[in-house]
């Protein structure tokens, strides 16, 4: 559902989507558009990878100076 509201944050409705599908199917025609789309989904997946090693890379604790343990104090 959310998609259905990104298209209309940029005023997109069924008739305007009909047309781009249409341009982009007479520029790339048939045989091409699902190798358009296996790059685009590899690039996808590519991407999602990337941000998920960089959430896990945030969520580790910094150490910037590890604990010293201190000498015992002579009375």
């Amino acid at each position: 559902m959310t998609s259905g509201y990104i298209l209309l944050i940029f005023g997109l409705g069924t008739t305007e989507l009909l047309l781009i599908a249409l341009v982009v199917l007479l520029l790339f025609g048939g045989k091409k558009i699902p190798e358009l789309m296996k790059g685009l989904g590899k690039g996808v997946k590519s991407f999602k990878d990337g941000m998920e090693g960089m959430e896990e890379e945030f969520k580790k604790p910094i150490e910037k100076n590890p604990p010293v343990e201190q000498a015992e104090k002579k009375p």
